[in-house]
């Protein structure tokens, strides 16, 4: 019996999120900052550079559609 292959993460950066989500720059970091919104992780020791977990954008979007579908 074989193991089922474990995906490692994909991290994407923020034109990928804006692409992805609709939304601008402005309202990405304030929903991060409202805690509304996937928190982005930084690509390196003290590096300026940050980028979001793939899968955590889906679930956001995955959770917008059920919500949007919930209250109509």
């Amino acid at each position: 019996m074989t193991e089922p292959t474990k995906c490692a993460p994909t991290i994407i950066r923020r034109d990928e999120v804006t692409a992805k989500t609709g939304l601008p720059r402005s309202s990405i970091y304030d929903r991060v900052k409202a805690g509304t919104f996937p928190a982005p992780i930084r690509l390196g020791v003290g590096a300026k550079a940050v980028g979001w977990v793939s899968s955590e954008i889906d679930d956001w979007i995955a959770e917008q559609i059920k919500n949007s579908r919930a209250a109509a």
